[in-house]
């Protein structure tokens, strides 16, 4: 029995869904619009623009199974391959922004190829000043959605299920979780819902409408769709952070930089955009942390 609240269609909508009477949960996620936007400023290598999908829309479902009320979920791909880096920020309201960073010729490598010996950073930054949360581990799989499902496995004690796809247009993706605490009336269940899931294809990942999507999956499950959740890209980046970014390498360094070039220029690696501060900008900059000397007043 499939019981849906929604029927909407969106190219950037995530939708949570429980398997009724069983601690199993799950998201699908489908990005057009918010993909086409985050890359839109750097000709990405085709092999890039397919992971960089995937590793966004995997962002956007493990941020829905996360208790974050506010703050962003980092996920990093760290190699020492021809791909030196890929990173996703997704928001707990589902705003992302997302970069990579490569050298040296791209084609036809594997997965593993690209990363050669890497690490999977992941990063829970509250962004209110409270504690932030940081696992790195060695990457572990032949592709995101393996390194994911390893990395929640065994760090998280989560059983997962994870399958991603891109298409260079649109990103996509479902996620499946079994809940350890809660408890099991259909021993049976995991493995049946696994075994279901596993006869979706990339094509009906990235066309399908959700509530067909879990029909043709899951058609014979008590399963219940939720209302889906809007995403979009946003990027977080402000003359206030590069500022503060420029005063951590000191007033020396500035006047130094900008004594050679006239100017420093700093585009953010999300957006492209530009910040430009000149000499003037640097005296105003460091102006606040040079206390004014004391005045020695006779009476």
């Amino acid at each position: 029995m499939m019981t849906f609240k929604s029927t909407a269609l969106s190219n950037d909508q995530l939708h949570r869904f429980v398997f009724d009477n069983t601690p199993i949960r799950g998201n699908t996620v489908r990005l057009q619009d918010t993909y086409n936007t985050a890359l839109q400023h750097v000709d990405y290598p085709p092999l890039l623009k397919n992971a960089l999908g995937e590793l966004m829309a995997a962002a956007a479902l493990l941020v829905a199974t996360l208790k974050l009320e506010n703050g962003a979920l980092i996920l990093q791909i760290q190699g020492q391959g021809p791909l030196n880096l890929l990173v996703v920020e997704c928001s707990a309201s589902l705003e992302m922004r997302a970069t990579a960073k490569w050298q040296g010729e791209i084609n036809n490598q594997s997965f593993t190829e690209l990363i050669g010996n890497g690490h999977f950073v992941i990063t829970l930054d509250p962004k209110d000043g409270g504690q932030t949360y940081q696992g790195i581990v060695p990457i572990e799989g032949d592709s995101i959605s393996e390194i994911l499902q390893n990395y929640m496995e065994r760090s998280e004690q989560i059983e997962t299920r994870i399958w991603l796809a891109c298409d260079q247009q649109s990103a996509a993706g479902m996620l499946l979780q079994k809940l350890p605490d809660l408890p099991e009336q259909d021993a049976d269940a995991w493995a049946r819902t696994g075994f279901l899931a596993e006869t979706i294809t990339d094509e009906e990942l990235l066309t399908l409408p959700a509530e067909t999507l879990l029909t043709r999956l899951f058609h014979e499950e008590d399963v219940r769709l939720f209302d889906p959740r809007n995403i979009c890209f946003r990027c977080s980046c402000s003359r206030k952070n590069v500022s503060n970014m420029l005063k951590m390498l000191g007033m020396t360094e500035v006047d130094s930089i900008i004594e050679e070039r006239g100017e420093i220029e700093v585009n953010c690696d999300f957006c492209n955009a530009a910040y430009v501060f000149d000499k003037v900008d640097a005296e105003e900059l460091f102006a606040a942390d040079i206390t004014p000397p004391v005045s020695k007043t006779k009476h």
